[in-house]
């Protein structure tokens, strides 16, 4: 008989699913992106034919008060529609899913989530309804825990197939053993319904369908498409998965760290070396471009801040600044990155969102004061990749679950690293920093004003780059981070979690309750619901 309850599957994050990823437009990739991919889910459960959607939202979760003001309904309804997470007509998907006539309610319901960021849709069409739960778990990333009545956990990194029974019968499980190639299978049962699921590396062939449907009871069959730039599998095995174990792999390779990120990724997405570097240098480039967008000048009606990255520029090159040195480029860098995001401009995720410009504005920045290549861009890049690795299997980039520390904080550790590489730093070096970086965020609150990803996250996007910088020259002069990395990211987790609920992404504390909060946002409050 096929296995009833799901094998555990190992934590082993992708640089590209979930650390530096994905490419976006959006304010927030845990309520934008993560939301467009949930919708893509929910669009193949109902064959792409969808009339009406039910949307609830706990009362006590963040997307209570979120959901429109952050992205989730825009990216959920271009989800809906079928679009890509870069789709230039993203912000118009409220009006879009109005003329493909899908009627949507949302709801706000107390429901007792335990995650912040959960979703409940119901869709219906003339022939039938389904329903599904699903989590933003950060950075773009999900997973769908309940599809009609029964537990799942689909993480859009497979091609899975639902198959629904009308009755149970040995028979199928046979014949499937026998005659498919799948890494997991599962018989899973509701109180009235029953699926078998299949996770595999494709969909059936046709006549595979077919045979199923002449021999066997079957009730309904589902494909969902992956929604994952790195596909999963369950062969699936990584060097490592913490810096100690890094460090122990390396005793007798002598790698530095953007040649051990290479190994970790070539493992986890079954990729060469040289398509690991390429897909970083295609990420690098396309960071470049984002940062160049922003100093040419954004326009976008619906935001706080205008453009102000141009300005900057122009009095840095009159020395009408401070002396920052390297400091001013990045910060040049950050803020073009956070203008080009708060305009619907194409981003990367790096590890989030609201996060996506401390890392490339201080890796690029330092870079072009350097005059340095861009695979040595690549190589730096590679090396955050690698901190956040570590971060996202043992701790979190929600902000929702671990406030700013999760984002902001995550992206300075990580652009440590890269800086040291750029300095042609040991491994030892690129570690402190990560370590020191971090140590230097903890309980770091997320408190947005008037419920948008721009104030106070420009500024905690600088300060992410500037801590970095300290603590790379800090490391580079081989200053002691005292606490090793692992046990900084354990911190990082309790710490997170300790954190009072208003200020984890709620706009229910801190300066997102202040009067002149309060004034921008019913300012800026959207006509299109």
């Amino acid at each position: 008989m096929l296995p009833i309850q799901k094998s555990a599957q190992p934590n082993y994050p992708s640089i590209f699913n979930d650390v530096i990823g994905p490419v976006m437009r959006g304010p927030s990739s845990s309520h934008c992106a993560a939301a467009l991919r949930i919708g893509r889910i929910a669009r193949d459960l109902m064959d792409a034919q969808i009339e009406e959607v039910i949307i609830t939202f706990d009362s006590h979760g963040s997307l209570a008060t979120t959901h429109d003001s952050q992205g989730s309904d825009m990216g959920l309804f271009g989800g809906l529609l079928g679009w890509e997470a870069a789709d230039e007509r993203l912000a118009e998907s409220p009006r879009a899913i109005q003329e493909a006539a899908i009627h949507v309610q949302i709801e706000i319901k107390d429901l007792g989530d335990k995650h912040p960021s959960t979703y409940h849709l119901t869709l219906r069409n003339s022939a039938e309804q389904h329903s599904l739960s699903a989590i933003s778990t950060g950075g773009g990333m999900i997973e769908i825990v309940e599809v009609d009545g029964v537990g799942v956990s689909l993480a859009g990194d497979y091609y899975e197939t639902l198959i629904y029974l009308n009755s149970e019968d040995d028979a199928i499980a046979q014949y499937l053993r026998a005659n498919i190639s799948a890494d997991e299978i599962f018989l899973l049962r509701g109180a009235d319904t029953r699926i078998i699921e299949i996770k595999a590396q494709s969909f059936l062939d046709g006549e595979i369908i077919s045979a199923l449907i002449m021999q066997f009871d079957i009730k309904n069959l589902k494909s969902i498409a992956p929604v994952l730039p790195v596909m999963s599998a369950r062969s699936t095995r990584v060097p490592f998965i913490t810096c100690a174990e890094m460090l122990e792999y390396n005793a007798d390779k002598n790698l530095v760290l953007w040649e051990l990120a290479l190994h970790y990724e070539s493992a986890r997405g079954n990729l060469s070396h040289e398509q690991v570097f390429q897909r970083m240098t295609e990420v690098v480039r396309l960071m470049q471009k984002s940062i160049l967008d922003g100093i040419a000048g954004t326009k976008y009606a619906d935001r706080i801040l205008g453009h102000q990255s141009g300005l900057f520029k122009t009095r840095m090159a009159n020395h009408q600044l401070l002396d920052g040195g390297m400091l001013n480029q990045m910060i040049l860098c950050v803020t073009a990155m956070m203008e080009v995001k708060s305009s619907m401009g194409v981003i990367v995720a790096a590890p989030t969102a609201g996060a996506c410009a401390g890392l490339p504005g201080a890796c690029i920045g330092a870079a072009t004061s350097l005059g340095l290549s861009v695979d040595e861009m690549t190589q730096a890049m590679l090396s955050a990749g690698m901190i956040g690795v570590f971060i996202a299997a043992h701790a979190t980039f929600a902000a929702e679950v671990g406030g700013c520390q999760a984002e902001c904080g995550s992206g300075s550790g990580m652009a440590s690293a890269a800086l040291v590489t750029l300095a042609k730093g040991t491994l030892k070096q690129s570690i402190a920093a990560a370590s020191m970086s971090l140590q230097n965020t903890l309980g770091m609150v997320c408190d947005p004003v008037a419920n948008r990803v721009e104030v106070p996250c420009l500024g905690k996007n600088v300060m992410a780059a500037s801590n970095a910088l300290a603590c790379a020259n800090m490391a580079l002069a081989d200053y002691d981070a005292v606490i090793p990395l692992d046990e900084v990211i354990e911190t990082m987790d309790r710490v997170g979690k300790s954190i009072s609920h208003e200020l984890r992404c709620t706009a229910l504390g801190g300066l997102s309750i202040t009067r002149t909060s309060k004034e921008i946002e019913e300012r800026l409050k959207s006509p299109i619901k």
